[in-house]
């Protein structure tokens, strides 16, 4: 449930600090699903690496972001909300590359499902404060939680391959960079205004 304290709005360091992040979020997920879509249809123990880093690397953006908004008194329950869900999808993602695709597409999908809804719920908490460029992260929140159902369903096919997980980290990346952008076009509307 939403706070109904206001929170003040974001400095002008901590819009840049999150945009730095985003912008570490897209070239990190672009770099991933490159390496993960060349070896989809097998789990070898590189695409198990791979598979495992890409939560830990969320819990540490997640850890950064928290600190940001501790900082500027804002909500941070979601994010440690998110901090969890990953790690314990990190821990679900090695018990799964030891039983194959279809395991790790379905704890890949459950993870997708619940940070996908609090990614969707942080947003929307942002954007009602006021800070620019969260609708791309509202909206990433909701194709998440639509593409973990979908891999929870493709798990149980025939020929299930990790190139979704790939396609989806990418997309996922690109939503980063487009909020980064627009934060730093709200940066410069402040200045220009200021």
């Amino acid at each position: 449930m939403a706070s109904s304290i206001t929170a003040p709005a974001p400095t002008k360091s901590d819009t840049a600090a999150l945009r730095r992040l985003y912008f570490l979020r897209f070239a990190f997920a672009t770099v991933w699903a490159v390496l993960v879509f060349a070896s989809a249809h097998t789990l070898s123990p590189l695409g198990a690496t791979l598979l495992v880093i890409y939560p830990l690397f969320d819990v540490a953006c997640a850890v950064v972001d928290i600190r940001s908004a501790k900082a500027n008194r804002g909500p941070v329950r979601g994010l440690y909300a998110n901090v969890a869900l990953s790690a314990l999808t990190t821990a679900g993602l090695i018990a799964a590359a030891t039983s194959g695709i279809p395991a790790v597409l379905r704890v890949w999908g459950a993870w997708a499902v619940t940070a996908g809804a609090v990614q969707l719920i942080v947003g929307a908490l942002r954007r009602r404060r006021g800070m620019a460029g969260q609708w791309p992260m509202i909206l990433s929140g909701a194709i998440s939680t639509f593409a973990g159902a979908s891999f929870i369903a493709q798990a149980g096919k025939a020929n299930a391959s990790l190139g979704t997980l790939a396609g989806y980290a990418f997309l996922g990346g690109v939503f980063f960079l487009v909020s980064a952008l627009r934060l730093g076009q709200s940066g410069k509307a402040d200045r220009v205004a200021g």
